[in-house]
This record gives structure tokens, sequence and C-alpha cells, in this order.
């Protein structure tokens, strides 16, 4: 039996949270140091007219192009297998070449305008392709005779780069690594939230003001995890959208879910007597969670938005999250909730401390 006099032993960390310690690490380590691939920034001139010659300039990222003797081919695709293939390319510098093309005067299919994606292929770099990189307006006397042109090359022999890379997206660039940060901020804070609301229903069933002091402490943790999760994505809006906030359904709705659990937070402080406190807490409490699911997942994509995953845009798909950036998302999303676990059992033992001075 030990002596009281004695010091209590320091209890060991638990596994998990040494796991939320290392992932985390490897998480900031991963997500800053593996390079992007190769890519195309932007296309001068973006429009062109059909029946023409034109001379694009092409301004690359990450790119070698003088590698190799300046080995470089490229294609305006229209569709799969429909394409042009340069008749001149010309390297500048790594970054820089300027490739010639002649858009036949008629296209398969007739629209107001046709987008062209470009797509470039380097023995070093590997295959780059910027979608929808040239918009070609229609001919004034279209050609039937130069539909031939359309079918007579195909895209072949695709080079590809070898090691890890992360994938290269002409919008987010460089940004697209806050995708370890921003998404798995959310994702933590709705799991927090939920644990909050699921102490909230322990209080209600059990009656004690334990389970309403851990309910609280997750809904602060959470709290700061959402807030980190709305500046992250509004410094990712600035360098995508070009506005901190443009009033896009996504950002209200997060700013309005974050404004209820707020609001619950000055709740508590205006009632002095702790169990009138916690009986009113845990049904605002487990009501706020109920209302995260309309704010966040049905509301943004009943209408339009910039953001992914809401409004049409896609998200979470091969054209954002190829296998690389899965194997660090995934553990980041693992790692930050971990965290805020943790986070959260501090400051639950921090305020019982309080309470007891």
């Amino acid at each position: 039996m030990q002596n009281p006099n004695q010091p209590a032993k320091s209890t060991p960390l638990a596994l998990w949270k040494w796991a939320s310690i290392i992932i985390l690490i490897y998480v900031f380590i991963a997500g800053w140091i593996v390079p992007l691939k190769p890519g195309i920034i932007r296309v001068t001139p973006d429009k062109a007219a059909a029946g023409k010659q034109t001379v694009f300039e092409v301004e690359g990222y990450n790119t070698f192009f003088m590698k190799e003797g300046g080995q470089l081919r490229a294609w305006l695709r229209l569709k799969k297998d429909t394409v042009l293939q340069a008749q001149a390319v010309e390297v500048i510098d790594d970054r820089r070449v300027n490739v010639v093309f002649y858009i036949p005067s008629v296209f398969p299919m007739r629209q107001d305008a046709y987008p062209l994606s470009l797509v470039l292929d380097h023995p070093t770099d590997g295959s780059s392709v910027l979608p929808n990189a040239v918009f070609i307006s229609p001919a004034a006397e279209p050609d039937s005779a130069e539909m031939s042109l359309w079918y007579k090359d195909k895209i072949g022999s695709i080079h590809t780069q070898a090691g890890i890379r992360y994938p290269f997206r002409n919008i987010l660039a460089e940004t697209i690594r806050n995708t370890y940060f921003h998404v798995p901020m959310w994702f933590s804070m709705i799991f927090l939230f939920g644990i909050s609301a699921w102490y909230s229903l322990r209080y209600y069933r059990r009656g004690e003001l334990m389970d309403d002091q851990k309910s609280t402490a997750f809904i602060k943790v959470g709290l700061v995890f959402g807030l980190l999760g709305l500046i992250t994505g509004m410094l990712w809006a600035k360098n995508t959208w070009n506005a901190y906030w443009s009033w896009d359904v996504k950002q209200n709705m997060s700013a309005i879910a974050l404004l209820i659990y707020a609001a619950l937070m000055v709740l508590r402080t205006s009632i002095d007597d702790e169990m009138q406190r916690a009986r009113l807490s845990a049904g605002y409490n487990m009501f706020a969670f109920m209302l995260l699911i309309p704010l966040l997942f049905i509301i943004p994509r009943m209408t339009d938005s910039l953001h992914p995953g809401n409004g049409g845009n896609p998200a979470m798909g091969g054209e954002d999250l190829d296998n690389t950036m899965r194997m660090v998302f995934y553990p980041a999303v693992l790692g930050w909730i971990l965290l805020g676990i943790w986070i959260s059992q501090l400051v639950y033992r921090t305020d019982v401390l309080k309470r007891k001075q």
C-alpha cells in the first residue's frame, strides 16, 4: 500500500497519445517536404480562333524542359481520342515553351466555344495536363475537309515520372498541402462535438455533473479546431477565390455552426446553478450537434457553391486526392482527432482543479 506522504507516481503517456504525436510529426514532415509533380500554370493566349495557326506560350511549374535535349511533345485535346499534335515546339527555358498549333476550322460537334486541354509529355517531367487551357471560337467558314485533322494524331508513349510526388493542380499549386490541415480540422471539430453530445446524453441518463464538465471541455476544444479550420479555409480561399470571405454558402453555414456553439458557452456563463446549467446545456448541445448535419452537409449541396464537395463541385476524388496524398491525409485526420481528444482531457482536468480551489 502506497504511503500517502509519498508523491504519486507519474502516469506513463498512453500509447494513443504517443501515436498522435508520431502521426502529426509524420504529417508535418511529409506534408511539407514531398514536392509537387510538374504541371502547367498558364497558357497565353487562352483564346484563339478556329482555322488559324496560333503560337501558345506555356508556363510550367517544377518543370525541366531543357533536359533531355528539349524532347517535349504537346497536344491539344478536345475529347479522349480527339487531339491535335503541335506542329512545332520551341523550348525557351526550363519553365517556358512555345508550341505552335493549327486549329482546324471545323469541329466534330457544334458549340459556341470549344474548350481544349493542353497535354505535355517530357522524358524527365513525365506528362502534364491543363484542363480547358484554351477556348476556341468557331470559324466563320468551316472547311469540312479539315475534319480528318482531329483524328490524325494520337497521344501515345507517355512518360511517367519516378518518385513520390503530390499532384499539381493549376489553381491550388503549393496550397494543396493545406489539405492536411484545413480538412482534418473540420473532421476533428465534428468528432469532438459528437463526443460532447454523447456526454450530454449521458448526463441526462445519469445526472452526474462530471459528464457535463467533460461535455463542456470537448466543446471548448471543438471550437478551437473549428476556428482553426475557418482560418485555414480563409487563407486557402484568398489564394484560390481571391478573397478571404466570399459569402459562399459553405463559409456561411460553417460560421453559423460555430456561432451556435459559441452561444452555448455564453449561455453557460449566465446561469449560476450548476444543475440547471448542466440540464440546459445538455439539451442545447444535443440540438446543436443535430444542426451540424444540415448546416455543413445538406444545405451547401442544395445551392451553388465554390467549395469542393458542394454545389456540384467534386471533392476527395482522384482529381484532388490521389493515392500519394491519401498516405498523408488519412493519418492527418486520425492524428488531429487524437490530439483533440488529448487536449479535451487536459482541459477537463484543468477545469476540475479550478473548481476545487
